[in-house]
């Protein structure tokens, strides 16, 4: 098999989804695993393969096999993933057409988002244990998930720069490189300020972490993994029967929104969604909320 040979093409790619596409490196990172994966189903036909000998036929049988190995909402990512990497290369005039053109997006159920309620997440929030420094910062990381409805990334990316607190904003860095500003409470700020001042002053903040907000005990960067650690060991305590993680907070900042009348273009502009189509998801999860209020309390809806 030519590794070198397909590694060079993922190089290219690489460089175009970065330079002209602007994508995060996150994102560039999971089309470049989705690429590789087909490619590593191509060493199993132990013959030297380019790019113009795939056919649509190769690209359908990876699909079939993996359609027993993956969730549907993978499947359809690596299809799309793929669709991508072999485009570049029909635009290039590396190939005249796309191997994956005709091949369909794996349908899938779309799944609503879990939201807590306001009680919930004051539940939640109280109960950190706040007599820790730590304890104390991760109190305010998930006020500042909920209050501003924050990915996880743009939180651990979040820098004491991007703060505009006399103007009432934070200034978010989201996918893409993408700037926004999104307003920030009185109450989430005082909490921030208390953190950077009595807490974070307090570490010896790495050289590369100098104006990165949150940090760990040793003075470095969040990982996302960690933001997942500190949702997952509150909910375990709790004994919450939801299934909840850092995106239930920007789930549910949305659908409060929402519930409370906010224009949905509005919250579209708030989480940062390139498509009102993303934030349309939202108006699904109002709607079921509507449908278990009525079959809760309607006379009809009481009858069994």
């Amino acid at each position: 098999m030519h590794t070198s040979y397909w590694q060079a093409n993922i190089g290219m790619f690489s460089t175009y989804l970065k330079l002209e596409r602007g994508l995060s490196d996150n994102s560039i990172e999971s089309y470049i695993l989705d690429v590789q994966k087909f490619i590593g189903f191509l060493e199993s036909y132990k013959q030297p393969y380019k790019l113009e000998d795939i056919t649509d036929e190769i690209v359908q049988e990876f699909i079939y096999q993996i359609h027993d190995l993956v969730a549907s909402s993978t499947q359809s990512r690596i299809v799309s993933g793929l669709k991508s990497f072999f485009n570049y290369f029909v635009l290039e005039g590396y190939i005249e057409r796309s191997p994956v053109e005709h091949i369909s997006s794996v349908k899938q159920a779309r799944k609503l988002p879990a939201v807590l309620s306001v009680s919930q997440i004051d539940d939640l929030i109280g109960a950190i244990d706040q007599s820790s420094e730590l304890g104390y910062r991760n109190k305010v990381i998930l006020e500042t998930l909920y209050s501003c409805g924050l990915r996880v990334s743009e939180l651990t990316n979040l820098r004491i720069s991007d703060l505009f607190f006399q103007e009432g904003f934070i200034r978010v860095i989201g996918k893409g490189s993408k700037h926004r500003f999104v307003p920030i409470d009185q109450n989430t700020m005082s909490y921030i300020n208390t953190y950077i001042q009595s807490v974070r002053s307090q570490l010896k903040v790495a050289k590369n972490s100098v104006d990165i907000l949150f940090l760990n005990r040793r003075g470095a960067g969040l990982t996302r993994a960690m933001i997942f650690t500190i949702v997952k060991d509150l909910v375990k305590e709790l004994e919450f029967s939801q299934e909840i993680s850092p995106h239930t907070f920007r789930h549910s900042f949305a659908t409060h929104l929402l519930d409370n009348g906010a224009d949905i273009r509005v919250i579209q502009l708030l989480l940062g969604h390139e498509s009102i189509a993303t934030t349309q998801i939202y108006t699904h999860v109002s709607s079921q909320k509507l449908k278990e209020v009525l079959l809760r309390f309607h006379p009809r809806g009481l009858q069994k």
